[in-house]
């Protein structure tokens, strides 16, 4: 086995499945996009979801990756030799395409050929489900000794209903040096705890089953499409190869370390579990703020805010009082960038912002630690509430107090602290309810009169900050967050059912995320601020920089809605009159009056209007008029909006004029496509269309072509174009075969009625038939019902079937019957109580459905005793 840096193993990888036919997936921000189920990007397989659900079509059915992920479920275990927040995890994917027979061979060729990482053979033990001896074959027939192969029970990957299946994991044996009392493999059949011996170094499962509750896996059925999903953790993987103790001492850790020991002094022998959690979180701070995500309180950023404060209190450990983690961001990028370039461009960027997190933080941490050591000095139990007054008042975190008492053997009343934080979100939310009705619920915001300008240009500007407001009081600076006005913006302020703008505003000295844009009381663009590092006071100059992709997707929206309304005045008629809008960068919802769902055909002559217009290029205009001026235009206005003696209208051409405030397009060509996405009713009266253009139009016409291609594969035809003929013929054939069953179900049920007409039982002078009848469907006991009392005027019958896993039941009662007061809705009822059902009906004719057959012969003799 030959040394090699993590850069080389990482490549060899990717090389190898290369060379079998494997696309290189480029690996994926650690942030999710549109997946709502995942807080980081955990796995190798979490950013390629959308190609093994369908969603979209793969580059190639055989993927290869290299993925960056962060876990953050066990973060206190960082700093022993096994757990990380930040990994890569090497995989090698199948849709469709391969599986046993074909990757069992290609891992022993990549772990064991000379001319790929050449692990001894000896060296390889393999784990597999007892069940799955087909994996066993497989691994024998590539050479692999049985003696290496070890069967256990929880080799089989299962996560709820949906694709599962048995996986096969291979170890590495790192000999007897990592197993002093001399147990074997003993360590890896039992799973025993401490076994660093046998290291597992990639998992290969088959996902071959569909998982199904309430069925034993025996029962599962197969996928008709089966997959391979693997991953190799490239940590591990570099440890067996570079032959280190713990990854920590592996060239994806150690650099760190070294720098580490040069900024403290101190030696990593000395305190490695310090030197460990400083390595790795600040991989997992340097990677996830080059991905775009900031430090803050809630979701992802507030697991950034925990590590660099873990982080920085191990730093503290090592006697390090002063900011350093952002002098280890170019050690991490140096380390990674040749496979990662994104991160030099980013550096000094995350440098800055992971600088000024350090000092938000030491501000507090000396008086918060101070005050936690005395609270604990002589006491066994910390208060919850001493717990969240470090947390309130000194931002001392939950996590690191539950530490440093644990070390002290102190517990903690979290049953209390959580009590408080509670009350304390609950005051943040009504807060937050109160700034948004700022004019009502804020005196200085109400008596801020400072004059702000806005200009409808997207290139950046330099603006001086006039007022500052922090939960709505007016103050000088701010260092967290909090809204602003400047004496010029152009940032679109919330309004006329447009989205804001959001961007950010800079400094050499300050650099703040804007999140939102409203108009304060007296009408000024009121900027909500983060700051991700420095402050902002008044007086301040600023350069603010809007999205201006966002700002260019909203416009093309907003124009789309403009042309959208002029279509569908022509397609439908002039009643059409606005009735509310809402556009954002991704879609545009426009309601109207209208009296009746829109037809298809009138939707497609309503996009293909829009289209036209956009491709005949009409040029954009806006004009700045007195009311009375823009009337006599012709522009159309909300009947219900108040104006002032001066309006906006923004025109194209002889198609379109609207009084609008908002942001559009200067030539209809620049929106590129229009799509409707759906028509709706959302009152009576009022449709609404959700539409999308450019970019978006596209996702939205490529998810249509999946679904097509997929009802495509489903229909077994060979383009969507045979999709229409296939499914008429399908139809056609389903009305024939039901039309036949029909057929069939009535010779069925006369048959059955022949059999069963000699089955009346006399009682009090009724004819009374009951029975159950296997297989029979509701609508089969009902035709057999009208057969059975053809003749007969003092009947009374019940009739059970079974359908679908439930008993259906019928029930009939002669007119004789029911003026004697025996009605089939009470005997329906006595019947499915008795299965454990419901039912009800007509006196003459009831039916209901039971579940449990248990006491069918209970539930016949009790109609028999109400005949009787």
């Amino acid at each position: 086995m030959k040394y090699m840096t993590s850069t080389e193993i990482r490549q060899m990888w990717l090389d190898f499945f290369k060379s079998k036919g494997h696309h290189v997936e480029q690996g994926a921000s650690l942030i999710p996009k549109n997946d709502p189920t995942l807080l980081w990007i955990n796995a190798g397989v979490a950013a390629l979801k959308k190609y093994f659900d369908g969603s979209e079509i793969p580059p190639s059915r055989r993927i290869t990756n290299a993925q960056k992920c962060i876990r953050t479920n066990d973060i206190e275990n960082v700093g022993d030799a096994t757990h990380h927040t930040f990994f890569e995890m090497l995989g090698n994917f199948s849709i469709g395409d391969y599986f046993r027979k074909e990757v069992i061979p290609w891992a022993v060729e990549l772990l064991t050929s000379e001319k790929w990482f050449g692990f001894p053979k000896e060296k390889l033990y393999m784990t597999y489900h007892p069940d799955d001896l087909e994996t066993k074959k497989c691994w024998m027939d590539a050479g692999i000794e049985e003696s290496h192969l070890i069967k256990k029970e929880d080799n089989f990957w299962e996560i709820g209903e949906g694709p599962c299946g048995p996986d096969t994991e291979v170890h590495f044996d790192r000999g007897e040096a990592f197993d002093p009392d001399h147990i074997g493999i003993k360590l890896l059949e039992d799973d025993m705890e401490g076994n660093f011996r046998y290291v597992e170094i990639w998992n290969i499962v088959f996902s071959q089953f569909n998982s199904e509750p309430g069925k034993k896996r025996s029962e599962y059925k197969e996928l008709p499409s089966k997959n391979i999903d693997t991953g190799a953790g490239l940590e591990r993987f570099v440890n067996v190869i570079q032959g280190k103790e713990t990854n920590f001492e592996t060239d994806l850790f150690w650099p760190i370390i070294e720098t580490t020991q040069e900024l403290s002094g101190k030696k990593y022998e000395d305190n490695k579990r310090a030197f460990r959690v400083i390595a790795d979180h600040i991989r997992a701070i340097t990677f996830a703020t080059s991905d775009g995500e900031m430090f803050s309180n809630e979701g992802r950023g507030y697991v950034l805010r925990r590590l660099l404060r873990r982080a920085e209190r191990f730093g503290r450990v090592l006697g390090i009082t002063k900011p350093f983690l952002y002098t280890l961001v170019d050690v991490v990028v140096k380390k990674m960038d040749s496979y990662y370039p994104y991160l030099d461009e980013k550096k000094d960027f995350v440098s800055k912002i992971i600088k000024a997190e350090e000092e938000k933080f030491l501000k507090t941490l000396d008086n918060g630690e101070a005050l936690l050591k005395k609270e604990i000095a002589n006491a066994k139990v910390l208060s919850g509430e001493s717990m969240f007054k470090l947390y309130d008042t000194y931002g001392f975190p939950k996590e690191l107090t539950m530490e440093i008492c644990e070390e002290s053997g102190v517990k903690v009343d979290l049953e209390v602290f959580e009590k408080l934080m509670k009350e304390q979100k609950d005051r943040a939310r009504a807060a937050r309810s109160d700034a948004q009705s700022m004019n009502k619920q804020s005196k200085d915001l109400m008596d801020c009169t400072v004059k702000s300008e806005f200009t409808y240009g997207s290139t950046p500007i330099d603006a001086k900050v006039v007022a500052i407001f922090k939960d709505g009081e007016k103050v000088d600076a701010l260092d967290g967050e909090g809204d602003v006005i400047f004496d010029k913006t152009i940032f679109y302020a919330e309004s006329g059912g447009q989205v804001c703008d959001t961007g950010e505003v800079e400094n050499k000295d300050t650099n703040a995320r804007i999140t939102n844009v409203i108009k304060a009381p007296n009408k000024q663009h009121l900027h909500h601020v983060v700051l991700t590092y420095g402050e902002i006071k008044v007086g301040d100059t600023l350069t603010l920089k809007i999205d201006e992709q966002k700002r260019k997707n909203i416009a093309r929206n907003h124009s789309s809605v403009h042309l959208l309304q002029e279509a569908l005045t022509e397609v439908l008629g002039d009643h059409i009159a606005q009735q509310g809008s809402y556009v954002t960068a991704e879609y545009s919802h426009f309601d109207f009056n209208h009296f009746e769902k829109i037809s298809s055909e009138q939707l497609a002559e309503v996009e293909r209007k829009v289209n036209n217009w956009i491709n005949e290029g009409i040029i954009g205009e806006t004009k700045v008029l007195p009311i009375e001026e823009a009337k006599k235009l012709g522009a159309k206005a909300l009947f219900d909006e108040k104006y002032g003696d001066v309006v906006r209208v923004v025109c194209f051409g002889d198609v379109s004029r609207e009084f609008c405030g908002g942001t559009h397009v200067t030539n209809t060509a620049d929106i590129g496509c229009f799509v409707i996405e759906y028509e709706e009713s959302v009152a009576a009266g009022i449709r609404r269309i959700q539409a999308r253009t450019s970019y978006g139009a596209y996702e939205l016409l490529k998810a249509r072509e999946t679904l097509l291609a997929r009802a495509s594969g489903s229909l077994g035809v060979a383009s969507y174009q045979e999709v229409n003929p296939k499914l008429n013929s399908l139809i056609a054939e389903k009305d024939a075969l039901k039309k036949q069953v029909e057929t069939l179900n009535n010779k069925l049920a006369s048959a059955s009625a022949k059999s069963l007409v000699n089955e009346y039982k006399d009682v009090n002078d009724y004819k009374v038939l009951t029975k159950f009848v296997s297989g029979a469907s509701r609508a089969n006991l009902m035709s057999l019902v009208d057969m059975l009392k053809n003749g007969i005027d003092n009947y009374v019958i019940a009739l059970v079937g079974e359908e679908n896993g439930n008993y259906p039941i019928v029930v009939a009662c002669s007119q004789k019957a029911v003026k004697a007061g025996i009605m089939a809705g009470n005997l329906v009822r006595e019947v499915a109580n008795n299965l454990q059902g419901s039912g009800g009906g007509r006196p003459d004719m009831a039916s209901g459905a039971g579940k449990n057959m248990d006491k069918i012969d209970s539930a016949f003799e009790a109609v028999i005793a109400k005949v009787k």
